[in-house]
């Protein structure tokens, strides 16, 4: 017997013969002394022990039927983790053995506790599979030092394990400020008890980036010590200017930058040793594939034995690793700037329509270049209409935008040449065009026209070629979706009639036109998310336009989506 999902991504337990096997699961995590889960293959918790309820602040029916990622794992503001970039959902799902360190999960107070955990394949009854999660307190400080607060050597294994660890943490980012992060908490407390980041702009300026120390079993970031600096002098042969300049890595300390400073940089380096009580430091460069970007610092107060030079091949290696991470996530920043660029330019500015309010949004994939090929489109016809349009080319990246653009320009031209056709005779042109010149795999979209009567009521002839329906909602709350003139899709091939609908929209109406991504969800199916936003839409009626649609995104969007969202929407002015 199979467990059965109910509304909210929570299961409902199997009853049964299967009680028994859950009583012996039961004490068999009991015997455990430190945190277990067990999962079953779709990531659901089957059951937890006494550890795992004490450390995580939740009883056990809590944790039962509930989504393992969705209910415990987050990042270090408290905000949900991606499913696309949850290593721990993927080792789960796919019955992996996988380790990781520094991960965040919230209790059930809704503070947040820092976890190593191990996921490894487990059965917990017959015909049963899942996976078992273990979740520990990261190892202390202490336990990388000797007696008399001394670090203890690291072996030859610990350093492997360490530069494997940086890479899979540092390679899993394109955010050049979480790379920081991470490469701080990857050396600190394990090397020294603080870590400096200054890096080179792209005007050649200095700026310290981060300053890192590890007090009282915590990583605090001192803003007061991080800033703009001043510039790298050509001849100074102290430490960092050296380090800056691209030079091999060094050791330093405060009788470093005791005597006369040669240069602003070692003004500020002799604050930075009174400030943080640094005996000892390593620093090193921090060079991309083609310059010098920056410069760490590793720097020990609390432990009493300073760096030596054995210990600089082990900080080289690990600022190799971190250049190669901070290039690619400049390459990324400056393909994202040309993204965005791009984005403004393929989406138009909204007509100014007497009477009647109009606007747009449009939010890019949470993975993607910022760009997609989710559009809108609203321009003036040559008759006395205007042409709305919400679209939805298959794919969230550049050859998706550029597909969309190929359609959205295909579609203003005949429109525009044919003002008097129907809507559904515009589309079906535009289908035979995508199916012999476009190179787009296939496309949703909705066209319409939009023109006012003798009465002064607003009328909406559309069709809809495989696009959810649009969102009519009344100003007094009542929504409904216009799911009439719904058609094949463009691209399919298939030739078919189309048919178009009429509706007059009543006055201070708001109706509404999205993308899936504002409604579809890996965890719910689409009539969940269509009801999801039919009902806050109705509480929203008497918001503004903007508001309304800013809610919408906020509230109606699932946290777990990955696709980008376009959205435009209008309110009729009320009646005459």
């Amino acid at each position: 017997m199979e467990d059965v999902t109910a509304s909210g991504g929570q299961r409902v337990p199997p009853s049964g013969h299967q009680a028994h096997s859950g009583a012996l699961l039961d004490r068999t995590l009991a015997n455990f002394q430190t945190s277990a889960v067990v999962v079953d293959d779709d990531g659901f918790i089957v059951a937890v022990n006494g550890a795992a309820e004490s450390l995580l602040g939740r009883a056990a029916a809590k944790f039962v039927g509930r989504d393992f990622h969705d209910l415990l794992h987050r990042d270090r503001y408290g905000h949900s983790v991606p499913r696309t970039r949850c290593r721990i959902r993927k080792a789960l799902v796919a019955g992996d053995t996988t380790h990781g360190d520094a991960e965040w999960f919230v209790r059930g107070d809704r503070s947040l506790v820092q976890l190593s955990w191990l996921v490894t394949p487990y059965v917990s009854g017959p015909g049963r599979t899942g996976s078992l999660a273990i979740l520990y307190e990261p190892q202390q400080p202490n336990a990388h030092r000797s007696g008399g607060g001394r670090s203890a050597r690291l072996t030859e294994l610990d350093r492997l394990a360490l530069l494997a660890e940086t890479t899979t943490q540092l390679t899993s980012t394109l955010d050049a400020d979480e790379a920081l992060r991470r490469l701080a908490a990857l050396t600190v407390p394990r090397l020294a008890d603080w870590a400096i980041v200054d890096l080179l702009t792209e005007r050649d300026e200095v700026r310290r980036v981060l300053v890192m120390e590890h007090k009282d079993g915590l990583l605090i970031e001192r803003e007061d010590l991080q800033g703009p600096m001043p510039p790298v002098p050509t001849e100074s042969p102290m430490p960092l200017s050296r380090a800056l300049r691209g030079a091999s890595s060094s050791l330093a300390g405060p009788a470093t930058y005791h005597g006369p400073p040669d240069s602003g940089i070692a003004v500020e380096q002799q604050r930075l040793f009174s400030a943080t009580g640094m005996h000892s430091a390593a620093i090193a460069p921090i060079r991309g594939l083609r310059d010098v970007l920056g410069a760490l610092t590793l720097g020990r107060a609390q432990r009493h034995n300073a760096f030596a030079p054995t210990d600089l091949p082990l900080l080289e290696d690990l600022t190799r690793r971190a250049g190669l991470a901070l290039d690619n996530a400049r390459l990324y920043q400056r393909q994202r700037k040309v993204a965005e660029t791009m984005q403004r330019h393929l989406l138009p500015q909204l007509p100014v329509l007497p009477g009647l309010e109009m606007t747009a949004r449009y939010v890019p994939a949470p993975d993607s270049s910022s760009v997609g090929g989710d559009w809108y489109d609203a321009f003036a016809l040559a008759t006395p209409a205007h042409a709305l349009v919400i679209g939805d080319v298959v794919g969230h990246d550049l050859d998706a935008a550029a597909g969309m653009a190929q359609v959205r320009n295909m579609l203003r031209a005949f429109a525009w040449s044919r003002p008097d056709a129907a809507p559904s005779a515009v589309v079906s042109q535009l289908d035979e065009a995508v199916m012999r010149i476009a190179e787009v795999p296939m496309a949703t979209m909705i066209l319409a026209t939009l023109a006012v009567g003798d009465d002064a009521l607003w009328r909406l002839r559309w069709t809809n070629a495989g696009h959810p329906p649009p969102l009519l909602i009344t100003h007094d709350g009542q929504a409904r979706y216009l799911d009439e003139a719904h058609g094949m899709l463009l691209g399919t091939g298939v030739t078919r009639p189309r048919p178009d609908a009429l509706a007059v929209l009543p006055p201070r109406a708001t109706l509404l036109l999205y993308t899936d991504g504002l409604v579809e969800s890996p965890l719910h199916s689409i009539d969940d998310g269509l009801g999801r936003l039919r009902r806050h839409a109705a509480s929203l009626a008497h918001r503004p336009l903007d508001p309304f649609c800013d809610l919408l995104l906020d509230q109606v969007r699932p946290k777990d989506n990955d696709d980008d969202v376009a959205m435009i929407a209008l309110r009729t002015p009320p009646p005459v």
